[in-house]
């Protein structure tokens, strides 16, 4: 069940690497199409999907948890292909979101700024003052995202296994070198362990999208940990009808063994108005 991940700067020409790499090896491409094509098995609308994929999060408002909610769901996609394997998820925080997965290999893909602007600006027939522009917006949007949602920066070197720049380097040989690596016996071994953090962190997802979802809940966010279906959920509600509903929302999920609460009732609202 090996996996392979994708991060890439925009206009790096990883995309055509990725698919080379998965006709290669005989696995499947989880890319944007592949996602928005499963979404509505899911429950997922195609407008939500727009407006979530690779976008930092918020829990403020109501909207602002469904749009959150929406993408734990393209997450439980992407660990659902995970969790057969021979996949290479293209993007969409992959490589953090299998954290502590020894069978995953992760792949970073950069080049020079202005060789990506002109890169893109040929591929999509567009100025290149526009080309820079959207560049721009999309390293911060993915940056934002990865910072947001995993508290990691997204150029860390440290949060990938090989880092290509495609400026210096040609695809073909990006690729024989990708296609040996993923060859590593290391990998390989690190399968069995694999298979039980993704069931987890699938469970956690599952757990996570329904208090979410939840319109008894004043949602805050939950501390979550999920071991072999037993449930530790900590954190902090306005009363306690809204913990009793929370702890009946978890329970009913399937795979859910066990629920240890450690929820305090905090009405912040009675602080407030004393204030």
């Amino acid at each position: 069940m090996a996996v392979i991940t994708v991060s890439r700067e925009m206009g790096t020409g990883a995309y055509h690497i990725a698919e080379e790499i998965a006709r290669k090896l005989k696995y499947t491409l989880v890319d944007g199409e592949r996602v928005s094509a499963c979404a509505p098995k899911y429950g997922l609308a195609p407008d939500m999907l727009q407006m979530v994929d690779e976008k930092p999060p918020s829990y403020i408002t109501a909207e602002d948890r469904k749009r959150a909610a929406a993408l734990n769901t393209v997450e439980l996609i992407l660990l659902d292909f995970a969790r057969k394997g021979n996949v290479v998820l293209y993007g969409r925080g992959g490589q953090d979101l299998m954290k502590g997965c020894g069978n995953v290999l992760r792949l970073r893909f950069i080049a020079d700024f202005e060789e990506r602007v002109e890169r893109f600006a040929e591929r999509e027939w567009i100025d290149p003052d526009l080309a820079r522009s959207m560049i721009r917006r999309s390293d911060h949007q993915r940056g934002g995202f990865i910072h947001f949602y995993f508290d990691r920066w997204w150029d860390n070197p440290l949060g990938y296994d090989m880092i290509f720049n495609t400026s210096r380097l040609s695809q073909e040989i990006i690729v024989e070198s990708i296609v040996a690596a993923s060859k590593d016996p290391g990998l390989k071994e690190a399968e069995k362990g694999a298979a039980e953090i993704i069931d987890n962190t699938i469970l956690m997802k599952k757990i996570e999208t329904a208090l979410l979802n939840a319109p008894t809940l004043d949602y805050r966010p939950f501390k979550i940990q999920v071991e072999k279906g037993r449930v530790v959920l900590s954190g902090y509600l306005t009363s306690e009808d809204e913990k009793k509903s929370a702890l009946k929302i978890v329970e009913s999920i399937k795979g859910v063994k066990s629920v240890n609460a450690d929820i305090q009732v905090v009405n912040y609202k009675a602080y407030k108005d004393k204030s």
